[in-house]
This record gives structure tokens, C-alpha cells and sequence, in this order.
């Protein structure tokens, strides 16, 4: 080959190394984080983490998932209730850092669900059944599961009360 042809072919393909170099550059200081949906079991919390310092979040719809800030770059997001919803994380100058859908699910394999007509409870197996309060299940149901929640962390309550005041 001469001379000639090989710088040509040496410039075209250091001008293709530089485009490729600027794209990748462009994408990597893009401020949208895409990627795949974040699935988060139901009554359960997961961690996010985050490439930038956060400044504030967004939830679509707060009555499926909880987030919240902990630190600078770390999210814990809580699963309330079945369903989807986005959340959106903003950098102090307000640009948009993360543009997600998260997906709150339930853990269909130690969950069982009584379907009497159109009554459903459910129940938590791990390994025993014991009763779980899950949205959608009878109202009446769900009152009597709330309020042995309840009473359970009242005791509870009490006995760490009563143990600090030792």
C-alpha cells in the first residue's frame, strides 16, 4: 500500500474513533438513566442505587411505592400495594437522573389466597399460614388482620419500653 492510501485510511478511521468516542461521551453524560423496570416485592423494601447526588423524588402514584432518600446517592423504595407506577429522581439543578417504572408484585410462592365467592383472603405460608393483610382481600377480613397487627406492635412497643428503663 502507499504511503498516501494509509494515512488516508489511518485518518478516516482515527475521524470514526473520535465520533465513537464523542457519541459514548454524549451518552454517558445523557442525565436520563434508562433501564429496565425496578420490581420490588409487596410489603417489602429494595435499594436503589443512584450515580449522582439526588435532590429530590417523585412517585406517579405514592399509594404503590414509598421512596425515600437515605444518604446521597442511595434510595429505599417499599412496596404499599400491587400495581405499577414511575418514579423520577432529580439532581439539585433539576435535571432528571433516573426515569423509572417500578413494579410492586407479590411473592406468588408463599402466598396463598382463599377465594370463598367473591370473598378473598389471604395468607402468608413461610412455612406455616398465618393471616397477611393484602390489598383486595374482604374488608372485614383486613379489619380483623389490622388489628392484631396492631396489638402485636403495641406489645411490642411495650416490652421495648419496658426494657429501656432498665
Amino acid at each position: 500500500m502507499s504511503d498516501a492510501l494509509t494515512k488516508r485510511i489511518e485518518t478516516r478511521t482515527s475521524r470514526l474513533i473520535r465520533a465513537v468516542t464523542i457519541f459514548i461521551a454524549m451518552l454517558g453524560s445523557m442525565n436520563i438513566a434508562m433501564a429496565e423496570d425496578f420490581h420490588v416485592q409487596y410489603d417489602q423494601a429494595k435499594i436503589m442505587r443512584i450515580v449522582r447526588p439526588v435532590h429530590s423524588i417523585i412517585v406517579g402514584n405514592p399509594s404503590i411505592a414509598d421512596v425515600s432518600i437515605q444518604g446521597k446517592q442511595l434510595l429505599v423504595v417499599t412496596g404499599k400495594s400491587f400495581g405499577i407506577t414511575n418514579l423520577i429522581v432529580l439532581d439539585d439543578g433539576g435535571a432528571v437522573i433516573v426515569n423509572r417504572k417500578l413494579v410492586v408484585q407479590g411473592d406468588d410462592q408463599k402466598f396463598v389466597n382463599l377465594q370463598k365467592g367473591s370473598v378473598r383472603q389471604s395468607y402468608n405460608c413461610t412455612p406455616t399460614c398465618q393471616a397477611a393483610l393484602v390489598v383486595g382481600d374482604n374488608a372485614t377480613f383486613g379489619d380483623q388482620v389490622g388489628k392484631a397487627i396492631q396489638q402485636k406492635a403495641a406489645v411490642s412497643a411495650g416490652s421495648a419500653g419496658g426494657q429501656s428503663g432498665n
